[in-house]
């Protein structure tokens, strides 16, 4: 074989490479395209509620117990999350919504929320990926009987409006969080937050809450370089005003 021969081969191949390469791009993004769940998709009739501009990214986690499961007016759900109310699919639960999302909510990627008594989550909440949130465990009070075998305990669990819950966290049955409230990535949450705290730890306790008078307490270290009223105008303005915002970040930190 000649070299000039040897060389048009290996262009032809690296052409059909880069050709296979692009066609399974292209065919992944029309699967997770036409596979997400939103309210024009037949999918969405299984649910209490799927509000409007809301959407389940595709490929989805393990999702069942949909008639008993509500998410609110432009809630966006990451890929491979799992909603899921009662221990199997097919259960009767009963006749109130178990899962309550609201509306404008985020769900990070790989994000769990089993449900079995109640978990409502506020308008405006955020996670990010993969945390978990339950209202249910299992009891270890018979030392004498596997943990998995001892019948579990249910505690309701409630997230206010306007929380961000960090990647990693864990919200444990019984948890309720107040307003606005930050859980730092990692933490283990059980219990009642206030309005307007940061909490993080294993256990999450309290690690700086907000005064009227005094303002952040600890105070914060840092002044902001975006108010919060240019940083709600960046966020609906869409993609190139957030690149101001982040170059504003790379000049801040030199």
């Amino acid at each position: 074989m000649s070299p000039k021969t040897s060389s048009i081969r290996q262009r032809l191949a690296a052409q059909a490479r880069r050709g296979l390469h692009s066609a399974a791009h292209r065919g992944w993004e029309w699967i997770q395209r036409h596979g997400e769940i939103t309210p024009q998709t037949h999918g969405r009739r299984r649910f209490a509620h799927l509000g409007e501009g809301a959407c389940i990214g595709f490929p989805v986690g393990a999702i069942y117990g949909e008639p008993w499961i509500s998410i609110g007016d432009h809630t966006l759900v990451g890929t491979h999350c799992t909603i899921s109310a009662g221990f199997v699919p097919g259960l009767d639960l009963g006749p109130d919504v178990i899962i309550r999302i609201g509306r404008s909510c985020s769900l990070g990627r790989g994000t769990h929320v089993v449900g079995h008594q109640s978990i409502e989550i506020g308008d405006d909440v955020f996670t990010g990926p993969n945390v978990y949130i339950t209202d249910q465990n299992h009891s270890y009070g018979d030392p004498g009987t596997p943990i998995g075998r001892q019948w579990p305990e249910n505690n309701p669990v409630v997230i206010g409006d306007g929380c961000w819950i960090g990647t990693g966290a864990i919200i444990l049955p019984g948890t309720r969080l107040g307003r606005n409230v930050a859980v730092a990535g990692g933490a283990v949450v059980r219990g009642e937050f206030p309005d307007h705290a940061v909490i993080g730890g294993v256990p999450a306790k309290v690690l700086r809450s907000y005064d009227a008078e005094l303002g952040w307490q600890p105070p914060l270290r840092n002044e902001t370089i975006v108010s919060l009223e240019e940083l709600a105008k960046l966020s609906e303005d869409g993609l190139q005003d957030l690149q101001i915002l982040q170059d504003k970040l790379r000049e801040e930190a030199g």
